[in-house]
């Protein structure tokens, strides 16, 4: 197992050492690597949202989840959690799962030696405290994963999972047409939606963007026969 992963980090960073942004080398994940890139059951779309929590924004996302009767998968910056735990046990307790984003919102590529592995480990070991449940998925900041971050996910049980489609929703310019618009070719059988639900390190008030999409994405995907729902359904 060991050997499978750290051959997988290795056939990545080559990839990954020319361009950081893990959206412009998703296309040659898909092909290669299609559960990491977030290619999940038939019927099914997978619904995550990164960066938090934030008691400005992420309580909103809540109520319009339970409003539009969805559960969603909330990649959690260790930080952030720490900061505010009682927000992270009402995300679990509102039957959402909470999944590790790193402790801070660091670069794989660009990060001293050992310090994606060990802030993985922090995080995923207050995401257990806090919310009771060892957290299983793992997505690294900017979708840049590294043969370290690779082989830290393997040693706290964590599976790495990107995205097939994202919203732009980070941007000061994002408004929720422009996130629907952008999200609305990857609303697909199988695919994996990247949201964020708040702007901790986006530009500030953006996550009102993908607030106000919200509804017409799950209103998308429902008229297509989609189910939406969390990674926990949706890569078996």
């Amino acid at each position: 197992m060991r050997r499978r992963v750290a051959a997988a980090g290795a056939a990545l960073l080559p990839v990954a050492a020319h361009v950081a942004p893990g959206a412009a080398w998703l296309p040659a994940v898909r092909r290669l690597l299609p559960a990491l890139a977030g290619e999940g059951r038939p019927g099914h779309v997978a619904l995550t949202f990164d960066d938090g929590p934030d008691p400005r924004s992420t309580p909103l996302f809540l109520d319009e989840l339970a409003r539009l009767g969805c559960r969603a998968t909330f990649f959690m910056l260790g930080e952030m959690l720490d900061r505010h735990p009682g927000l992270g046990r009402s995300v679990a307790r509102a039957g959402h799962e909470v999944a590790v984003h790193g402790w801070h919102h660091v670069n794989a590529l660009v990060a001293r030696p050992g310090r994606v592995a060990a802030e993985m480990g922090r995080a995923a070991r207050l995401v257990a405290e806090v919310t009771g449940a060892r957290p299983a998925w793992y997505r690294p900041p900017y979708g840049v994963l590294s043969a370290e971050a690779l082989l830290a996910a393997w040693r706290h049980g964590l599976r790495p999972v990107l995205w097939t489609a994202w919203g732009e929703d980070w941007t000061r310019r994002a408004t929720p047409e422009s996130v629907l618009r952008t999200l609305a070719p990857g609303l697909r059988s199988g695919a994996t939606l990247l949201l964020h639900d708040c702007d901790h390190t986006s530009a500030p008030g953006s996550w009102r963007s993908a607030l106000g999409a919200l509804p017409e994405v799950v209103g998308r995907c429902r008229a297509a026969s989609l189910r939406i729902g969390p990674l926990g359904t949706h890569l078996l």
